[in-house]
């Protein structure tokens, strides 16, 4: 079992910048952040396998940097240049032996 526990969001003008965090109650191989606006899907954000694979989706590629610090068995999420559609709610993710953990989400708002 594993739990997660995000903190970070906020509310931020078009242009700004939040930083999301999630620490995981153990180490995880892999790890990532989904996102979930009002009405839609559960999408990818971005996400980072060990230390040296990450990908991104296009919508925030340039603008959005995914990083952990294995040693506090945490994950990050810088978000710059923010935009009104990156309005939603945050998951941190985690997968391990074919079993997906979730964080409780955190709302992120981006409005002027």
């Amino acid at each position: 079992q594993v739990q997660l526990v995000e903190s970070g969001g906020g509310s931020v003008q078009p242009g700004g910048s939040l930083r999301l965090s999630c620490v995981a109650s153990r180490s995880i191989f892999m790890m990532g952040w989904y996102r979930q606006a009002p009405g839609k899907q559960r999408e990818l954000v971005a996400r980072i396998i060990s230390d040296r694979y990450t990908n991104y989706a296009d919508s925030v590629k340039g603008r959005f940097t995914i990083s952990r610090d294995n040693a506090k068995n945490a994950l990050y999420l810088q978000m710059n240049s923010l935009k009104p559609e990156d309005t939603a709610v945050y998951y941190c993710h985690a997968s391990s032996q074919g079993i997906n953990y979730w964080g409780q989400g955190t709302q992120v708002t981006v409005s002027s």
